[in-house]
């Protein structure tokens, strides 16, 4: 027998008693307490005491308890996020999530705080980006919940795994207009994948699941719960049971047989292919796959604003990114292809330009994990709907190699005449210049965050990825200021990993202050703000189609290194073009946040660029960077 000391306030001395237990009870006891509920074994006499006390009344007794245990609402939520694997959550706190942010004080989750819901948003929708997890962001009722609106509208837009709870009053208030009371599921919406109120303790934990299961299969997407605030104080017993109950969600994800074959037979019988790559080959970790198959089918790659990093940059088969502010090589070839094979990208506006000159003489392949995307913009010839890991993983088998030496080298000819350029020679400082010594000085291994407008246009352009989940920007719905929150989020997923916000100055005023995020939380984020005293791309547009009348495009900046150094970053001035490559120097060797403010050319254009309304091989620019070819 062994003694085991057990507190006892029944005492009459308040002093511990002692219970003595025998080995096969410490073996059970310990199993329980490191969360065994189930066990396989076999019999025998040297394990016949062990197998008396799994078989005893006492140990049912416990089980029967364990399976039957009460907890409120708020635990029911930290409990189930931790299951999920949610070690991170960004949030912020108010009357109404107060249940869960006390249950929260003792949790095992990193928890950040940002200055706004929005940034919060951001922050979340940037982890998943980065780490490949599920996004998870935290608001109270009203104002807060509202304040996550365009956060939850950039994921959706751009297909990132997020889970929001948000906080509601209670039930009985609810529709009453009580104090923060917003309609939140009614809000939201249009901008989630899926959306729901809890108002039964006993369904919280299967929708969070279900949230979770949502947000992160098939074509990902933000899920909204909604929790009033008596149902996080409620309390339930909860069985330990994973369950779900989703009868009519279904993913597909191997793809027909029959239509992949088509794929590659179209593909081997091709002369000028090209492969379209988008978001949805990051999303699926299919990039391995997307480099095989395009060495082994030998296929000129070019990636939207998203699927940069999904092909190395590098590799001689890229073509760069296409669309209105691409390659003129990629949009060239996109036009002269005789076969588009299109990979987890949606056919968007910026991409095609005039959609009915989109690709003229050629067969579409589209292959994506949505059939609602399929020929919703674009016209398709072989579908394939399904994850594009696998159905790449099953195109292998069946392309063949083939030289295409001639389409090559008509690409080659393109790349030569009209490379992304720009004056080299000027005194002044050029934002191209700015990037290309970033990604000369950190080999492009840099993860990249991206305001919106120019600077990201450049950033795209300019900087050269190898692998995937490093270029982290606003897509689909073009959100000025996601750079500074985007690149707080990323740091946080990937500690290791060098994070730079590639930012204009008006993207940075719209979220500065979550500088102080960065700083509090101790993330070395690098920001370098492309400073032209522009709303970029406004200005340029307004240069270009309304006769240079600058109508409301300039507003004044503050000093964006004295903002940085009160907000307790490092921040570095930099005017002339001499001082750039040292600047980024000593902002890379940094261990704090550090902000570096270049005062670029004030009226620099993005080229190539496709007006409104034109194909997408109708480009403005070209001249300008054939002159500096």
């Amino acid at each position: 027998m062994c003694s085991h000391v057990v507190s006892s306030g029944a005492s009459a001395r308040n002093q511990p008693t002692i219970e003595y237990l025998t080995g096969a009870q410490i073996i059970v006891r310990t199993l329980l307490e490191l969360g065994v509920d189930t066990i396989f074994g076999y019999t025998g006499a040297a394990v016949l005491p062990l197998f008396d006390e799994i078989d005893s009344e006492n140990w049912r007794n416990i089980m029967a308890k364990k399976s039957d245990e009460t907890k409120t609402g708020a635990q029911i939520i930290v409990d189930t996020l931790i299951e999920q694997g949610a070690d991170t959550v960004f949030g912020y706190p108010g009357g109404v999530v107060l249940p869960l942010f006390d249950r929260l004080y003792d949790a095992p989750i990193n928890f950040i705080i940002p200055r706004h819901e929005q940034g919060g948003c951001h922050m979340a929708d940037a982890y998943a980006r980065a780490s490949g997890k599920v996004g998870v962001v935290i608001a109270t009722s009203g104002p807060g919940a509202c304040n996550l609106v365009t956060g939850l509208a950039t994921a959706m837009m751009d297909s990132v795994p997020l889970v929001a709870l948000t906080g509601q009053v209670r039930t009985d208030l609810i529709g009453n207009d009580a104090f923060q009371e917003a309609d939140t599921t009614g809000i939201t919406r249009p901008v989630t994948k899926y959306n729901c109120i809890v108002k039964d303790v006993k369904d919280l934990a299967r929708v969070i699941r279900e949230a979770f299961h949502i947000a992160s299969t098939s074509r990902p997407g933000p899920v909204l719960v909604d929790i009033p605030v008596d149902v996080q104080v409620a309390k339930c017993q909860t069985d330990g049971r994973n369950e779900m109950n989703l009868p009519g969600y279904k993913v597909s994800t191997k793809g027909h047989a029959r239509q992949i074959s088509a794929a590659a037979a179209a593909i081997n019988k091709s002369e000028r292919p090209v492969l379209y790559v988008g978001g949805g080959v990051v999303i699926a970790n299919a990039s391995e796959e997307l480099r095989a198959l395009a060495q082994k089918a030998h296929l000129p790659v070019t990636m939207t604003l998203l699927g940069l990093g999904s092909f190395d940059q590098n590799d001689p088969e890229s073509l760069d990114m296409l669309g209105m502010h691409g390659s003129a090589y990629a949009n060239y070839a996109v036009q002269e292809c005789d076969l588009l094979i299109a990979i987890g990208a949606r056919f968007d506006d910026r991409v095609t330009g005039k959609v009915k000159g989109f690709a003229p003489n050629a067969k579409i392949i589209h292959i994506d994990i949505d059939p609602t995307s399929i020929s919703k913009n674009v016209k398709v010839d072989i579908p394939v709907v399904g994850d594009a890991k696998h159905i790449l993983t099953e195109l292998l088998k069946e392309v063949e190699h083939r030289e295409r030496a001639e389409w090559f080298k008509k690409i080659a000819e393109w790349k030569k005449k009209f490379p992304f350029s720009y004056d080299r020679k000027a005194s002044t400082i050029k934002p191209q210049y700015v990037i290309e010594e970033l990604c000369r000085q950190t080999e492009g291994r840099a993860i990249v965050t991206t305001g919106v407008g120019q600077n990201q246009m450049w950033a795209a352009q300019f900087f050269k990825f190898h692998g995937p989940r490093h270029f982290i920007s606003s897509g689909g719905l073009g959100t000025m200021g996601f750079g500074l929150p985007a690149a707080v989020g990323a740091q946080v997923a990937r500690p290791d990993a060098i994070v730079i916000d590639i930012d204009g100055d008006h993207s940075f005023n719209m979220t500065m202050t979550e500088l102080s995020t960065a700083v509090e939380n101790k993330l070395p984020i690098k920001v370098c703000i492309l400073n032209n005293g522009y709303m970029g791309m406004v200005r340029q547009w307004q240069q270009l189609f309304y006769g240079r009348r600058y109508s409301k495009s300039y507003l004044s900046n503050p000093d964006y290194a004295t903002v940085a150094e009160a907000l307790g970053a490092v921040g570095i001035t930099v005017d002339k073009k001499a001082d750039v490559a040292g600047a980024i120097k000593k902002m890379l060797g940094e261990k704090k946040p550090c902000v570096v403010d270049f005062r670029v050319e004030r009226e620099e254009n993005v080229w190539p660029m496709v007006p409104a309304g034109k194909n997408i091989n109708e480009m403005d620019g070209l001249d300008i960077l054939e002159s500096m070819a």
